[in-house]
């Protein structure tokens, strides 16, 4: 079992703006949910970071709308502060946010070493939003309990169930 640094955040509209305002568009938008932006951090001896929001478990793409589109359809929503975002009128449907993402994480891209405190201190830094958890998780396990079951499974519950039962 390999253990690496993460630290995640539950989506909200906060951290949505936050996102958008500090790493700025996706550099990669995936049919299966997920979008992914990467950092490189000189307070951490110039490591790579991955930040990736997870999709919900059980991901349904948007009717009538692009991977590569919806991270800025739902920024612009996000900013205007009277959008419902429990209600987004978004490709051929309304969907809630939470029917698109139920977290962020941020660890080391390429398998550097870092120590979780060091990275909470470095992402709390950059995104201006404390992580909800931070500490050791085991991503091949993650991984292959996702692939496993088709998507079925919450990888931001799979993170936070670890950082919950692992020493830290």
């Amino acid at each position: 079992m390999s253990l690496e640094a993460s630290c995640v955040w539950p989506v909200t509209r906060d951290i949505v703006l936050a996102i958008d305002t500090h790493l700025g568009p996706p550099v990669d938008s995936y049919i299966n949910g997920a979008q992914t932006w990467f950092t490189d951090e000189p307070d951490l001896g110039g490591i790579t970071l991955e930040w990736r929001l997870h999709p919900v478990a059980g991901f349904e793409p948007v009717a009538g709308l692009a991977a590569d589109d919806r991270w800025d359809f739902v920024v612009t929503a996000a900013a205007d502060p009277n959008v419902d975002l429990d209600a987004l009128p978004i490709g051929e449907a309304t969907r809630a946010l939470s029917s698109l993402w139920d977290g962020l994480e941020c660890f080391v891209a390429y398998g550097e070493e870092c120590e979780p405190a060091p990275l909470t201190q470095v992402v709390t830094e950059r995104l201006g939003i404390t992580p909800a958890a931070s500490g050791l998780v085991d991503h091949d396990a993650i991984a292959d309990q996702w692939e496993r079951t088709h998507g079925a499974l919450s990888v931001t519950d799979m993170l936070l169930a670890q950082l919950g039962s692992l020493d830290n």
